[in-house]
């Protein structure tokens, strides 16, 4: 049995795989992206032809979109408030039609005998 401390599937002397077993890289090009929290990310793509880099990028550290543009970063986007499912009925419904809906359910229930 081996020992409980021994890492499965290693072996003494092992290292991490270097170039030579996984190929060369690619070219790289870098592209700076800020956001309107003054931070810069300088993400890297594979250099081909028809790179088409994005206009916009995610800030790892506020999440926040960045842009190419450091006198202009993106604004922050708007968050839009919770809204119950009444607020959703009522931009749906105006005062009158609820009032005539209530009216039709009242009728229901004293035509069924559940209220007076």
């Amino acid at each position: 049995m081996a020992g409980g401390n021994a890492i499965r599937g290693s072996r003494v002397g092992a290292g991490p795989m270097g170039e030579a077993e996984r190929g060369e890289v690619a070219p790289r090009v870098f592209f700076s992206y800020y956001c309107a929290n003054g931070h810069t990310t300088r993400p890297s793509f594979a250099q081909e032809p028809g790179l088409v880099v994005p206009e916009t990028w995610d800030c790892p550290r506020c999440g926040l979109p960045a842009g190419q543009d450091e006198a202009n970063p993106p604004n922050a986007p708007r968050v839009e408030p919770y809204k119950t499912h009444l607020a959703y009925v009522k931009e749906r419904r105006s005062d009158v039609d609820g009032a005539q809906i209530l009216d039709e359910a009242l009728g229901a229930l004293r035509d069924r005998g559940l209220i007076k």
